[in-house]
């Protein structure tokens, strides 16, 4: 939907063809998952007219501590403490994904030159020439000079252009729930680096926050099965004091974690956009703005080319958008592969250098401050929707 509200924004006709209809996508059961967005694409979301249905829903991310231990056990006294003041503003807000969504059908439902078509699949493409023919769940069949799969993790439409993936399994699964904490978090984040993975507390309006907990399968499982009581001494073991009482509010979700890089993102009237091209580890909760990032980088192609007279969907004005994104998309999943490996074990020899570091980096202003605009989405060549005005 932001690819196409940005596409909209060209004067291209934009067709978006989903599995999910919007009621479905929004309801609280469907996904509990929060995304934490920088502030480059809250700039896009602010250009493409998203912002202001999300703001109310959203909690702006004053500070992020970052620690290491053991479940109830004191934390490593080395630890690293992101401010926003230090850059002059919130590092980013998080928003729970159906608030998103919300506020995107809102935007996409006010733009003329956007049609969506849903609840449908896409069961076939065939490229001809001058046009990509799409052949959907419906039987309808749609002709276009250009296709994009924004489809996610288990892109079909990847799938039946023939592009493979390079994937692997972590095994970890990822436990989401919402809980209600007796102290105002005061819009700061936590991530804790225990021996199974990192245990996020990410701010939520009110004194709420999400909570995003990596584990091993089988121990997550387990989780998931406790009753309400012991799930919350399980919460409350990893959570600590600093928050007061705490109690698990609404439904608990687990998915399992996994990396995946399209060897392609690119071929004639066709391209990946999103998880579709891209999965990463969320240690970091990036995973959303890099799809973002491709979404406002395919539209700045798009957008030349059209000038240009070029046509959008020819491969060598696509390989423009392969050239862009490929390199940092798969910079950013190494690296966070790379920390998810680094941070989820309990190797003493290596926990002991990974917490000097932290230290070090803690200690190091400028440092510290290059870590917070590379996470706030300021680095590298940034699409005209994400830079500063």
């Amino acid at each position: 939907m932001s690819l196409a509200l940005a596409l909209a924004r060209l004067g291209l006709s934009v067709i978006v063809i989903d599995p999910v209809a919007a009621e479905t996508a929004v309801a609280e059961r469907f996904d509990g998952r929060v995304s934490a967005l920088s502030y480059a694409s809250l700039r896009m979301f602010r250009t493409l007219g998203v912002w202001d249905a999300l703001a109310l829903h959203a909690q702006p991310i004053e500070q992020i501590l970052v620690s290491d231990a053991k479940p109830g056990r004191p934390a490593s006294p080395f630890s690293l403490h992101f401010d926003g003041g230090e850059i002059g503003g919130p590092l980013g807000v998080i928003a729970e994904n159906r608030a998103i969504r919300h506020a995107l059908y809102g935007a996409v439902a006010a733009a003329a030159q956007i049609r969506v078509i849903a609840p449908a699949a896409v069961t076939a493409l065939t490229v001809d020439g001058a046009a990509i023919t799409v052949r959907l769940s419906t039987g309808e069949a749609l002709s276009a000079r250009l296709a994009v799969a924004a489809d996610g993790r288990d892109s079909r439409a990847r799938d039946e252009m023939g592009i493979g993936i390079v994937a692997w399994d972590y095994p970890q699964a990822g436990i989401v729930a919402t809980v209600h904490h007796e102290c105002p978090h005061n819009g700061v984040a936590y991530e804790h680096f225990l021996p199974a993975g990192p245990f996020a507390i990410l701010p939520l309006p009110g004194n709420r926050s999400s909570l995003v907990w990596t584990e091993k399968r089988d121990i997550a499982a387990r989780m998931l099965g406790l009753d309400q009581a012991g799930f919350e001494a399980e919460i409350a073991k990893r959570f600590g004091s600093h928050l007061g009482a705490t109690r698990a509010e609404g439904p608990r979700w687990s998915y399992p974690l996994r990396f995946h890089v399209a060897r392609e993102y690119v071929k004639p009237r066709f391209a990946l956009a999103g998880d579709a091209a891209h999965g990463i580890h969320p240690i970091a909760g990036q995973g959303l703005n890099l799809g973002l990032r491709d979404a406002a980088a395919l539209a700045d192609v798009l957008s030349e080319a059209a000038g240009l007279g070029q046509d959008i969907g020819a491969l060598d004005v696509l390989k423009r958008y392969e050239e862009w994104r490929r390199f940092d998309s798969l910079a950013m999943a190494l690296t966070m592969d790379g920390l998810n490996r680094l941070f989820s074990n309990d190797f003493a020899p290596l926990r002991l250098v990974r917490d000097i570091g932290i230290g070090i980096v803690d200690k190091i202003g400028p440092m510290r401050r290059a870590f917070m605009r590379e996470a706030g989405g300021d680095s590298g060549k940034l699409p005209s929707l994400m830079q500063a005005s």
